[in-house]
């Protein structure tokens, strides 16, 4: 088995929207994912992409078994700093260390273009993904609460 980790094209968006399922259903949450393919697509490679993605293919039958997505988010106390929305490996590949490659290529680029900082969210319950955050000495902030407006929230 070898890995490639490589920048993510207008092809791989089929099979990232399908590990975004896998995520919401590991989550618990298997009804949330409700973009619409052609809104994924348009917002990470259309004229004015917001999200920028890595993807880990296997090598021998080019199978994509996992991805990092991406934005800049700016802090008025930080400025640009690099969100990290999803780190996905499909469930059959964990344990492998892809996980680890694709976040190591997410630091790397946020070194490469000079983003003063990296943030991401994780579940509370998700004691796999913390220790695998821990053991990068990451630091984790109890105090935030997150707030949402969904669509029809946002649309009244």
């Amino acid at each position: 088995m070898r890995i490639i980790i490589r920048r993510a094209v207008k092809e791989d968006c089929k099979k990232m929207l399908e590990l975004v399922q896998e995520l919401a259903d590991y989550e618990k949450a298997p009804d949330e994912v409700t973009v619409p393919f052609d809104h994924f697509v348009e917002s990470g490679f259309g004229e004015k992409p917001v999200w920028w993605a890595f993807v880990a293919e296997d090598e021998t039958n080019k199978q994509i078994v996992g991805m990092a997505l991406y934005y800049i988010r700016y802090s008025t106390w930080k400025g640009q700093r690099l969100f990290l929305e999803d780190l996905i490996v499909s469930q059959e590949w964990r344990g492998r260390g892809i996980g680890k490659q694709l976040f190591d290529r997410v630091v790397t680029d946020a070194k490469e273009k000079g983003f003063r900082g990296m943030m991401w969210q994780v579940l509370n319950w998700n004691e796999p993904a913390i220790n695998f955050y821990k053991r990068y000495d990451a630091s984790f902030d109890g105090e935030w609460i997150n707030c949402t407006l969904s669509e029809e929230q946002v649309n009244k």
